[in-house]
């Protein structure tokens, strides 16, 4: 069996944080023989249900989940990693008796299941009582604008949010999964806001850091000339989860004094996809190689296998669309960006990016964001990983701004799309500019028990 202080240099060399290795059992043997008390989360979620956001997110903070270290010997159980934080309260907005899930979750764990935002936060006392909080408002009965953009209410929970922290005079690490809000101009004002109180904020999914297959870290400052990643799904939720992925990459690029923002977004559909590349707008090359990354492309030409494409009878399907589209990106450094969603060709999410090796030899990198399939939706472990280390830190390992900008761009591109797929010139996010992290975060772990058969 590996002893704790092994099994924290395998967690830091697999790419998981400092913070996340303490969680793991080598925090514990601190120089005093007391306990320390266990951090407090509130978890404020939109619904709680079988394979809801809620039930992934908070169920492994809770739970607890595998992580493995690449060892033989160790039990199921030596496997599963508790994360040393306990949720106190749990607020679910939308409760239906045929599928909740969240009310038993709480009564199980002893969680305070709390009527509202501010008394997930207060505990009952009148003033902020956690020492983080989660936003999940993700799924649930909400309506659709002409945007086709759920409307979530990220940004009314994150407004209840500051009120507690305002009145208690003191704040806490606030993570809000996916994107801060459908609207940039909310987003920006979250983030600003954020900064002003001194409230250290993370958002994002798992895309960015989770498996990449083949691993690929493309080292800070390489130049670049166009990133592109093919991706499918519904229009808003899987448009936000290829632009995390164009931006984790874009933003590691030598951006030759400029900031990290866009300049202006363009939306297409259908054959003008087609005749983009034709043009030269995006790179039939580099479609090529994300596409040689893929597990699930579609024997065939892409343009046939879309237009066969029927989109399935589930809710929302009316985001769901039966013809490919793309996301024409224009980087203010003039970095050219692109995201196809090619529903029918295929079923997961890769990218390309022609940048230099270390040689400054052009060359094309390519990878697989790879997404375990529910119900485990492993995918989910590495992301919670990284909240710990935020809520550990006080500072997220992701930049909250990248989140900002992949959100932004997305609310563009929509914008676009009512507009007859007009080019919508973006200066609010031309200002947008962060520091790429040195890791890009993904995790690089074995993703299932690596012990060999003996036989």
């Amino acid at each position: 069996m590996k002893s704790d202080q092994s099994r924290r240099a395998f967690l830091e060399s697999v790419g998981l944080a400092a913070g996340a290795g303490a969680a793991l059992g080598t925090g514990r043997a601190a120089a005093s023989e007391e306990a320390p008390r266990r951090p407090k989360i509130a978890a404020l979620t939109s619904t709680y249900f079988y394979l809801s956001h809620g039930y992934h997110i908070v169920g492994r903070f809770l739970d607890g989940f595998p992580v493995y270290d690449g060892g033989p010997g160790r039990t199921p159980e030596q496997n599963l990693h508790r994360p040393p934080f306990d949720v106190a309260s749990l607020y679910i907005e939308q409760v239906a008796d045929d599928s909740d899930l969240g009310r038993a979750k709480a009564a199980r764990h002893g969680v305070r299941l709390s009527p509202t935002i501010a008394d997930a936060l207060t505990l009952g006392t009148g003033k902020l009582a956690v020492d983080g909080v989660l936003l999940i408002a993700e799924h649930g009965e909400y309506p659709l604008n002409e945007k086709l953009q759920k409307l979530y209410p990220r940004h009314a929970y994150f407004q209840k949010v500051l009120e507690v922290f305002r009145a208690s005079g003191k704040v806490a690490p606030i993570f809000v999964d996916k994107h801060l809000s459908y609207s940039r101009a909310e987003a920006a004002e979250m983030v600003s806001q954020a900064e002003a109180m001194g409230v250290p904020l993370m958002a994002g999914s798992s895309l960015p850091v989770t498996w990449r297959l083949p691993e690929m870290e493309i080292p800070l400052g390489r130049p670049m000339k166009d990133v592109l990643v093919a991706s499918r799904g519904n229009l808003e939720i899987f448009g936000f989860h290829a632009l995390e992925v164009l931006q984790c990459m874009a933003e590691r690029r030598d951006l030759r004094g400029r900031p990290q923002g866009v300049a202006a977004v363009t939306y297409l559909e259908g054959d003008a996809v087609w005749q983009a590349a034709d043009r030269g707008v995006w790179s039939w090359e580099l479609l090529s190689h994300a596409l040689g990354r893929s597990h699930t492309v579609n024997p065939g030409d892409v343009r046939q296998n879309t237009r066969d494409f029927k989109r399935p009878g589930v809710r929302d399907r009316e985001t769901i669309f039966d013809f490919p589209v793309a996301f024409v990106v224009e980087y203010v450094d003039g970095l050219r960006g692109t995201v196809l969603i090619l529903n029918g060709h295929v079923d997961d999410t890769t990218v390309a990016v022609r940048t230099t090796d270390g040689a400054g030899r052009e060359t094309i990198a390519s990878t697989l964001t790879y997404l375990p399939a529910p119900p485990g939706a492993s995918f989910f472990n590495p992301l919670v990983l990284r909240i710990e280390d935020f809520f550990h830190a006080g500072a997220p390992p992701c930049p909250v701004r990248r989140t900002q900008l992949s959100g932004g761009i997305l609310d563009a591109a929509l914008e676009s799309r009512i507009k007859g797929g007009a080019r919508i010139e973006t200066p609010d996010l031309a200002a947008i500019d962060y520091k790429a992290p040195a890791d890009s975060a993904f995790i690089r772990s074995p993703l299932t028990d690596p012990t060999p058969n003996r036989l």
